[in-house]
């Protein structure tokens, strides 16, 4: 599996939209510094995404992702692949026991799929809307993630990339 984590804001994406001549779009931005974070792991053979919104990025939020994801697949032997920051690496962290962490070389988040589906996440929930609430955006978040874990199809088009797909497969 690959893992990586997302903020999300209440700092709005606005971009350009369609609506019939004469009309003009009326697109609100908002500019709050308030985040919450997802952490996703997909396993890219299959499609199978695994998400949680915590509050920070750090060594302890980090811990309660890798036991959940560990708890969803008891049965499983997971390598966890993900980048070099910090609370990947803090000395804190308990993998648990069906779970090995390998890094990815340091500055390269072209190699992670997780990035792609962060882009596709955004793109297709998150532009043009602006949140009165911090609550309303998690539960926003919470829809649109739920929404990519049940569609294993569209998450294994953007993830199973013939480079990663060789590599496991042989």
């Amino acid at each position: 599996m690959f893992e990586d984590e997302a903020r999300f804001g209440r700092i709005s994406d606005t971009r350009r939209c369609w609506c019939p001549k004469p009309h003009r779009p009326l697109c609100q931005t908002m500019v709050t510094q308030e985040y919450t974070y997802a952490y996703g792991a997909v396993s890219v053979l299959d499609g199978e995404l695994d998400s949680l919104i915590l509050p920070h990025v750090n060594g302890d939020c980090m811990q309660i992702f890798l036991n959940e994801v560990a708890s969803r697949h008891p049965e499983d032997r997971i390598i966890m692949i993900l980048d070099g920051a910090g609370w990947h690496t803090a000395g804190s962290l308990k993998v648990p026991a069906n779970m090995k962490l390998f890094p990815l070389p340091p500055y390269a988040p072209e190699l992670d799929p997780m990035e792609h589906l962060w882009d596709d996440l955004r793109e297709k929930w998150f532009h043009n809307h602006v949140f009165d609430t911090m609550d309303a955006l998690e539960d926003h978040l919470e829809v649109g993630l739920r929404t990519m874990e049940t569609n294993k199809d569209r998450v294994r088009s953007i993830v199973s990339w013939p480079w990663i797909i060789t590599g496991v497969l042989n």
